[in-house]
């Protein structure tokens, strides 16, 4: 795992060093730098070596005759390509000569030079990278299908620059630095700020599964396209038994895929189903007892799933280690932790998916996950809102929806994780909206109204949200079941759950794999009937029915639990200082101070709204006293 940067036009050699010293932490084994001396091209590299240590430096070029002259092609890349055995194979069979005896980053020289731009589409794993072909005098860039692996990119007074974090490419000296008064609207209706937008204005982050075509001489935009998307295609004909199968072998063959490695390897193991499942089928292919487990538990018994992760690894026989902390304690972190993200970011489980990640990096550099279970299988509550929204809507007319939100309203607030009053309040605000807006607004910090009031600024639904109405459209089933499955999985997977993972473990310099988003699986779980998903309001019921079996009936059958902080209650409590001289000239501080004053007196809950704006303010802060010579 690495991080990459570069550049076509202003600066030198001494700013592109200090773009990848911005991103050490996502390889902190070595640093490559190089400089085109006739085109003005700037490639650097930061590595973790995990795979090929020896022979893997970047950048990389080709030295093959098949791939054009010595040097035609060269490539900096992030991430890990799992099918590259096969990959090598086939171009060796082709006539192509490798000088690196593993290396993944070698084989996309060379398949790039084989089959052109969509090789891609060839590729199992997950990246981004940007491939230098000097014969052509082109630039092309990708990201992996579901956006693994970040990538930001700016074109700007003659310059075009990426970078794997906003950091780094703000070291730039043409890289805008102004937060995007559109992306801050997005921000605090999602809680992250939606690709291809990013918080600075004028700067953009690659879509998973886009590529990008620079051309070297015109020196115009890149221009961006679209080379994969997740399309929901149900296939009726297998009976749930052939599912069932099927599934159990798409993930055993996925986890064993994700265990190579040159450095000592492990699994998350949080005690529920879908990090239970990955350790399962990893303890298949790891000799007895050797397969290291991690998790954290916390002093507060509500919070501590410890219990659940040591059944799952006694079960199985792992080499298990776990963490016990002091949420109090930990909850001092926060603001060291905020200032290193590279955006704001309003999830809840950033701490405590950092301190798991921190604890983890202790003994081993790479560890797998269960990240994309829920979003491919219909794994979260708002999954068992639908039917309900839908019969809602129907029969309650329109005229008395406002009643019946100041009747919820009366309802006693609690700060419990996923309380009643929450879940009714939360249900009531998505159904005000068309469905396509449903799962946007159960998640949202805000509602247009209140954005419009916090940014002093006309707010339009559709363009707030124009994300989640692409999403749902771009769904071709009509049941809102396969629309709520494009939705979490295109948008939310993307942007939220990933960009987090991503962050908090590379800022440990620990690489996180996730099995479930193997494209086998993905092939597999975008064609399961959405009635074998969501089945009589029991959420993922095909992929427990499939794990029976090969993980304990106790950790399937057990309730969902989130792993998150009891935010509300700190907030409540005055955990946080609420410093308003830190929030962004162009939100309303009244607003900030009405809404907090409200939540502090217990007449609502506005955790949400709360936890993301000081997440902003506290990065924002930090952002400003970066150096930005112009």
């Amino acid at each position: 795992m690495c991080g990459i940067a570069g550049f076509v036009g202003r600066g030198d050699l001494d700013v592109l060093r200090r773009m990848t010293d911005r991103i050490t932490h996502r390889g902190p084994d070595a640093e490559g730098l190089w400089r085109g001396e006739n085109d003005g091209v700037h490639l650097g590299h930061r590595r973790l070596s995990i795979v090929d240590i020896g022979g893997g430096a970047q950048p990389m070029w080709s030295a093959c005759a098949k791939c054009g002259a010595h040097g035609d092609v060269g490539v900096t890349f992030n991430g890990e390509i799992y099918n590259h055995a096969e990959l090598r194979a086939e171009l060796r069979a082709l006539g192509h000569e490798f000088q690196t005896d593993h290396s993944d980053t070698e084989v996309l020289l060379h398949a790039y030079s084989e089959w052109g731009d969509a090789f891609v589409g060839r590729l199992n794993g997950m990246w981004a990278f940007v491939i230098h072909d000097r014969a052509r005098r082109r630039l092309f860039g990708s990201r992996d299908r579901f956006g693994k692996k970040p990538l930001y990119w700016f074109h700007e007074r003659g310059t075009f620059a990426w970078a794997s974090e906003l950091p780094a490419l703000a070291e730039h000296p043409n890289c805008p630095r102004s937060l995007d008064a559109l992306s801050l609207k997005k921000y605090f209706a999602y809680c992250y700020v939606p690709a291809p937008r990013s918080i600075y204005e004028r700067v953009w982050k690659l879509p998973g599964g886009h590529s990008f075509v620079f051309d070297l001489d015109s020196a115009a935009p890149p221009h961006v396209t679209r080379w994969w998307s997740f399309e929901i295609e149900p296939d009726s004909a297998p009976t749930a038994d052939e599912w069932c199968e099927r599934l159990r072998t798409a993930l055993e063959r996925a986890t064993q895929r994700r265990l190579m490695s040159e450095v000592p390897l492990g699994v998350f193991l949080s005690g529920g189903i879908d990090s239970s499942a990955v350790a399962a089928f990893a303890a298949r292919h790891v000799a007895a007892g050797k397969l290291n487990t991690f998790s954290i538990g916390f002093t507060d018994p509500s919070f501590d799933e410890t219990s659940h992760a040591k059944l799952v690894a006694d079960t199985l026989g792992t080499s298990h280690r776990h963490e016990t902390l002091d949420l109090e304690k930990s909850r001092e972190l926060l603001p060291g932790l905020i200032a290193r993200l590279d955006e704001p970011l309003g999830d809840g489980s950033l701490l405590p998916t950092y301190l798991l990640s921190r604890f983890t990096r202790q003994h081993v550099t790479v560890a797998l996950g269960g990240d994309g279970g829920d979003e491919l299988f219909a794994g979260y509550d708002p999954f068992k809102a639908l039917r309900a929204a839908e019969r809602y809507t129907r029969f309650i007319p329109r005229p008395l929806h406002a009643a019946v939100k100041v009747l919820a309203g009366l309802l006693p607030v609690s700060h419990a994780n996923m309380s009643f009053d929450f879940k009714v309040k939360r249900f009531l605000r998505g159904v005000g909206n068309p469905p396509a807006l449903w799962n946007a607004a159960w998640m949202s910090a805000l509602e247009p109204g209140d954005i419009a009031e916090l940014t002093g600024s006309p707010c339009d639904p559709e363009e707030i949200f124009s994300e989640s109405i692409a999403a749902w459209d771009a769904c071709k089933q009509p049941d809102i079941v396969d629309r709520s499955l494009q939705w979490w999985t295109q948008l939310y997977l993307q942007d939220g759950i990933l960009a987090k993972v991503d962050r908090a473990s590379m800022l440990c310099s620990l690489e996180a794999r996730s099995p479930f988003l193997d494209i086998e699986v993905v092939d597999l779980a975008r064609r399961i009937p959405h009635q074998l998903k969501l089945r009589n309001g029991e959420t993922k019921w095909i992929l427990k029915r499939a794990l029976r079996g090969v993980i304990p009936d106790t950790i399937i059958d057990r309730p969902k639990k989130g792993f998150g902080m009891p935010i509300g209650r700190w907030l409540r409590e005055g955990r946080f200082d609420f410093d308003l001289g830190k929030t962004p000239a162009a939100l309303s501080r009244d607003f900030i101070s009405k809404k907090l004053t409200a939540h502090r007196a217990g007449k609502c809950d506005e955790r949400l709204f709360l936890w993301s704006e000081w997440v902003l303010a506290e990065w924002a802060t930090q952002q400003s006293s970066i150096s930005n010579p112009q």
